[in-house]
């Protein structure tokens, strides 16, 4: 199979990186080490090409009646400049992807899903909103995306320009707005996956490298390093964040993995998958999912056993040994009876039984 690329494989190769097969693209894996990269997210920047992904626009005058036709969250109360994160659920209430909503305009919305789940969201909405006055166009092939994570990605957002200045000092949290620049239209979130400070930029394919070269030719104090897959998925993890295809699942609800509250029951619209919620909403699921820490230095991995008095309890999805705070730090399913905070569990690591304590997420805030 032939692996998709994005606009910046070229830049990407001249800064010397290792790729890897995401989800059918070839995708930076790192281009100096997991470390160095999540170190610089933590203490400065790091600059994240996220092209893969899919966006999606939904418009129309019934486009709010689809979003919540087809998906989990409510959009009717979401203002114009407001990013929203929801899943998109199975008729058994399953998750078949998560993904932000933004909301550009009064009946125009974006949708990012994950790489790998594009095309199946897309026509899943389609679906759902047939016979309502809206339209999808899916603008994934078409539209690239870059990531600016860190504590001073503000500073490198506002040296892009003026327009992009007004929008790094007026964009709170989770919100997005749009610009335009030498005629092109440029998308500006302020969402982030990091735990850090984080915009987006969307643009045009045939813009993305040029804004890549600004980004890495700016003359400012502020020192800007690329990073790839392996640092953000580190970065995700030291923030609690649940991953596709790791702690989300058509194998989970959104009960199982600690996402009830984004479900909206309120709303009038009988969306997919509610019926087969609505009867869970008032039940403790089997096996929930968990964070866990541990005060040996080796780390869990996906698929260990998490097991208490010898029997097994659970299953790790995510593992890493932590740069930030030192120690392992895992995501896993374990059953419920024994998902209370502090308890003390054991996780087999290459066949050895090892210490590990139950612990709320996020490991890291800053």
């Amino acid at each position: 199979m032939t692996l998709k690329t994005t606009p910046l494989f070229d830049a990407h190769e001249k800064l010397g990186a290792s790729f890897t097969d995401f989800n059918g693209w070839n995708m930076p894996l790192k281009y100096t080490s997991e470390m160095t990269e999540h170190k610089a997210v933590r203490e400065s920047v790091g600059i994240f090409d996220l092209s893969h992904m899919g966006e999606i626009f939904v418009t129309g005058p019934d486009a709010v009646t689809g979003l919540n036709t087809a998906l989990a969250g409510d959009f009717s109360k979401m203002t114009v400049g407001r990013a929203k994160y929801t899943v998109m659920l199975t008729e058994d209430g399953t998750i078949l992807d998560d993904l932000i909503v933004y909301r550009l305009g009064e009946d125009r919305y974006l949708m990012v899903p994950n790489a790998g789940n594009a095309q199946a969201v897309s026509e899943a909405v389609a679906t759902r909103t047939a016979g309502m006055n809206v339209e999808i166009t899916d603008a994934t092939a078409d539209l690239a995306l870059v990531g600016i994570q860190g504590p001073k990605a503000a500073d490198v957002v506002a040296a892009l320009g003026d327009d992009f200045a007004e929008a790094a000092g007026s964009l709170k949290n989770y919100r997005v707005t749009e610009v335009t620049v030498n005629g092109s239209d440029w998308i500006v979130a302020r969402t982030g996956y990091t735990g850090e400070d984080g915009f987006e930029i969307i643009t045009p394919n045939e813009r993305i490298s040029q804004l890549w070269d600004q980004i890495f030719g700016l003359d400012i104090d502020v020192d800007i390093t690329p990073c790839g897959l392996a640092s953000r998925d580190s970065l995700r993890l030291e923030a609690g964040m649940p991953l596709y295809g790791n702690e989300l699942s058509t194998q989970r609800t959104p009960f199982d993995a600690g996402m009830g509250r984004i479900v909206s029951f309120d709303k009038p619209e009988n969306f997919v998958g509610r019926s087969a919620l609505e009867p869970l909403r008032d039940q403790t699921p089997d096996q929930v999912l968990v964070g866990l820490t541990s005060g040996q230095r080796r780390a869990a991995r996906s698929g260990a056993d998490i097991t208490l008095d010898g029997q097994t309890i659970g299953t790790v999805t995510s593992g890493i040994p932590s740069p930030t705070l030192g120690k392992p730090v895992a995501l896993g399913y374990i059953d419920a009876a024994h998902a209370d905070p502090d308890t003390e569990v054991e996780v087999d690591v290459r066949g050895k039984a090892l210490p590990f304590t139950i612990t709320k997420p996020p490991f890291y805030t800053r």
